[in-house]
């Protein structure tokens, strides 16, 4: 069988084309090659089928799936890589790799760093954040060179040339979950080698991932406290030199053998795309419009949306997908984005599996279990890419 055979598609195209005003295909361009993008061009070719002629401008060749990145310094496999160039083929789009430079709203056209002009009926703007060290004498987190960054600190912990770390979160974050994973990981392997290690974790959440609910909140607490690792939550820190961390309130100071941190998170602030949000992201409504431009619609880390997650970023790619196919003819009113969050927890062990729907800011009907709850029970849980990675693995596992 052959992997076009193995993955359904485009099920959808005779119900919803014959709404269409036009022959003419819908041109909709997509900028970026993360998960908010694949998912929107699978969205996209499943509600509107050949009667939307999709591009992808894309800065780089692959797509890494990034969450798996945080167990590379414990010398596990690689995370998955995937040539968008062979993606795009499977799934009928057209790919540039460039870099997006400016929108020129007015006349419809994205300008490129090597001087292209791309005009569109739609654009999806899924550009991503921009990550930024927030401390000096730290090792930041970067998940396209993690194994790089902080594989010589886990082989001197598991050498006990270290016995003392912390894990620092900023004030501007995005997705806390890796930290806790690392600690934990890391706990794990100082355990396995039978060496005595102090683990703190300081977050300006105002419990372990407290954006899960209370309930999710406090087993994951229970967890750490199991594993011995310290939790400082509604802490804002500074790095004064190396091995201090002041937090405060309270004018604390927490002295270790090393720190690292999470990276700060900034908005893309891409010249003729409005701004009206702190940190340069883009604001978007319930349907992922972005205000004050005609026709452009955005999705995932590059978003006003606080919370920084492929999930979230699918939910908002499917919400920008159909009310772009609204606005071709080819679909009713997509329903407003209303986030829910699936989790997996890496713990050096089992791995735990996190729901919450988002309310507030907070997570509400939350859950942790040691099973998943939702299918394929993968690391980004999204409506069309999921089952699309998970086909293309199948069948190159099969040969």
């Amino acid at each position: 069988m052959s992997f076009s055979d193995s993955y359904p598609h485009g099920h959808n195209a005779i119900a919803v084309t014959s709404a269409s005003p036009s022959n003419e295909p819908f041109n909709v361009l997509i900028v970026g090659g993360g998960v908010a993008a694949l998912e929107a061009a699978l969205a996209l070719r499943d509600l509107g089928g050949t009667r939307i002629r999709t591009t992808m401008l894309a800065r780089g060749p692959e797509f890494v799936y990034r969450p798996m990145t945080v167990r590379e310094p414990f010398d596990y496999a690689l995370a998955q890589r995937h040539p968008l160039e062979r993606i795009a083929r499977d799934i009928g789009v057209e790919l540039r790799i460039d870099s997006f430079k400016w929108l020129e709203a007015e006349t419809r056209v994205v300008h490129t760093e090597a001087g292209e002009q791309l005009s569109y009926d739609a654009l999806l703007l899924a550009l991503g954040a921009r990550m930024h060290p927030r401390f000096k004498h730290v090792l930041t987190i970067d998940d396209k060179r993690i194994d790089q960054l902080l594989h010589g600190l886990i082989q001197d912990v598991e050498g006990g040339y270290v016995h003392s770390l912390a894990f620092i979160v900023p004030g501007r974050m995005g997705w806390p979950l890796p930290i806790y994973e690392l600690a934990l990981m890391t706990a794990a392997r100082a355990y396995d080698m039978n060496v005595e290690l102090s683990i703190t974790i300081a977050t300006p959440e105002d419990a372990p991932l407290a954006i899960f609910g209370a309930g999710a909140s406090d087993a994951v607490r229970q967890l750490l406290e199991e594993q011995g690792i310290s939790t400082i939550a509604s802490a804002y820190c500074e790095v004064p030199g190396p091995g201090c961390v002041a937090i405060n309130p309270g004018s604390r100071e927490l002295h270790v053998d090393r720190i690292v941190a999470m990276p700060e998170l900034h908005g893309p602030s891409v010249p003729g795309v409005p701004l009206g949000s702190p940190g340069g992201f883009i604001p978007v409504d319930a349907r992922c419009k972005v205000a004050g431009v005609e026709r452009v619609y955005a999705a995932g880390d590059a978003t006003d949306f606080a919370i920084k997650h492929g999930g979230i970023a699918a939910q908002q790619a499917d919400v920008a997908a159909q009310a772009i196919a609204a606005l071709a003819g080819l679909a009713g009113e997509p329903e407003p984005f209303r986030p829910d969050i699936h989790g997996i927890l890496l713990t050096g062990g089992k791995p735990l599996y996190l729901s919450a729907h988002v309310t507030g800011g907070h997570g509400s009907s939350s859950e942790i279990t040691e099973a998943p709850t939702w299918s394929p029970a993968t690391k980004i849980a999204a409506k069309y890419l999921a089952p699309y990675l998970e086909a293309r693995e199948r069948a190159a596992s099969s040969g």
